[in-house]
């Protein structure tokens, strides 16, 4: 569990350095002790983010030992898809900037290169004014995380209009790989459709087979950036 808990303090860090997530924006992981918990930092900017922030949560959200921090709004983000996808061990949601036009110009993102298979041929996204008209964007209720738990259904990442993502995975180095690659695919689809009308993107089976590929390597580049984000 120690390393576990080493290992979430670098996620945050990480996903700050490759700025997929600033001052705001949080990872999660389900607990290996009791599926039915999870962990989450304190409400506090990532890349600040020690051991000693770091809260467990039951599926409801409910803080069992709040330590006297403040709990992040949004973390019914986390517990409501915990609860929806049993396969399902880490989560991240951050404002990953170039992931956020694509969640309000209709225009759907795709995998434009291997390293970001798994998008294959699009995401959902989340419209919150279907669920709730009138909010100020956050998914601070459970309705509202179980509407976006149902959004991403069995896809690993669902975009949230004019908000940002989730993304999704069966570990926490692969939930980190799928965020940072999320966010440059996003640039890079941006930037070749500004370059030409026509953008060769992967189909459904060059997807599934680079996707499996790539993540099968998801541990070369967390080592690297684990060490990075840590010092050593």
């Amino acid at each position: 569990m120690k390393e576990l808990m080493q290992d979430l303090v670098a996620a945050n860090r990480i996903l700050a350095e490759h700025g997929v997530i600033d001052a705001y924006g949080h990872v999660s992981v389900r607990s290996p002790d009791d599926p039915k918990r999870y962990w989450l930092a304190r409400a506090i900017a990532p890349e600040r983010v020690q051991v000693a922030d770091l809260i467990e949560y039951d599926l409801d959200s409910n803080p069992l030992k709040a330590k006297g921090h403040e709990s992040v709004r949004e973390r019914y983000i986390h517990g409501e898809i915990y609860k929806r996808r049993p396969d399902v061990v880490a989560v991240v949601h951050n404002h990953s900037p170039s992931v956020i036009p694509f969640s309000v110009t209709g225009v759907p993102m795709r995998a434009i290169f291997h390293m970001a298979a798994f998008i294959g041929e699009g995401l959902p996204n989340f419209e919150i004014r279907d669920v709730q008209k009138g909010t100020d964007l956050l998914v601070k209720t459970p309705e509202l995380g179980a509407a976006l738990a149902k959004t991403v259904s069995d896809r690993p990442a669902a975009l949230m209009r004019g908000h940002g993502a989730v993304v999704v995975a069966s570990d926490l180095p692969r939930a980190v790989f799928r965020s940072v690659y999320t966010e440059l695919n996003a640039r890079l689809q941006a930037q070749a459709m500004a370059l030409g009308r026509k953008v060769t993107y992967l189909d459904a089976e060059e997807a599934k087979k680079a996707s499996a590929t790539m993540e099968a390597t998801a541990m070369r580049p967390w080592e690297l950036w684990r060490r990075k984000a840590m010092g050593k």
